[in-house]
């Protein structure tokens, strides 16, 4: 039997939809499943939709901007209630920032008891190699956790001879944030007196964080 030739129709429907995902075996070759071709007609259409969906929604947004601006400026209700807005916004904002700090000074006071009640080496080699590894430490965790940065800078003002020339260093390489939390370890340890770093007034040199 002779076949009959395609048209070109069918031409088409064959190039889109008979192109076969061959896998081979060690003895022979199955058909899995037809992979699908899109036409490029099929494609530009396709993007000229997104192009004009993407228009409508950027004119759509300039629109909007144009009618809040003209209401800002010619509505008195409208500006009011916008005030009231901001000011409930920036309420909202503040109690979250004091609920963070409050949850924030628990963890510290928590943190430092933990360091007190584990205690610290007495032995000058140990109070040395304890030292070392803990500004280490303090040093690779400054960047993401300030927290504990600031207890290992803690922990190694406890074990070091000269606590006030050791907060004269870390005022000058330790950056700010990490350094606000450790003032208030300090302030947390009656057994470290250093004045002025913990908001005190009785020392002559001032170490604090600036």
């Amino acid at each position: 039997m002779i076949p009959a030739k395609l048209s070109g129709q069918q031409k088409n429907r064959r190039h889109l939809f008979t192109s076969l995902f061959l896998v081979d075996f060690p003895f022979r070759r199955f058909r899995l499943f037809p992979i699908f071709t899109f036409h490029p007609t099929f494609i530009m259409r396709t993007s000229t939709l997104i192009a004009a969906t993407a228009g409508t929604i950027v004119t759509g947004l300039l629109a909007y901007a144009v009618y809040f601006d003209h209401k800002r400026q010619t509505d008195p209700e409208f500006r009011k209630a916008l005030k009231r807005n901001n000011r409930r916004m920036a309420r909202a904002v503040k109690e979250e920032a004091e609920a963070q700090g409050a949850m924030q000074r628990e963890v510290i006071k928590k943190v430092v008891q933990q360091a007190k009640d584990e205690g610290f080496p007495t032995d000058l080699e140990e109070k040395e190699a304890y030292f070392m590894s803990q500004v280490a430490q303090g040093e690779s965790l400054v960047a993401e956790e300030p927290i504990e940065a600031a207890l290992c800078f803690y922990k190694a003002l406890k074990v070091y001879p000269q606590p006030k020339d050791l907060i004269s260093i870390y005022d000058k390489t330790v950056p700010k944030e990490v350094l606000e939390i450790l003032a208030e370890m300090v302030a947390l340890d009656s057994g470290l007196k250093l004045g002025s770093f913990t908001g005190e007034s009785a020392a002559p040199e001032s170490h604090g964080v600036e």
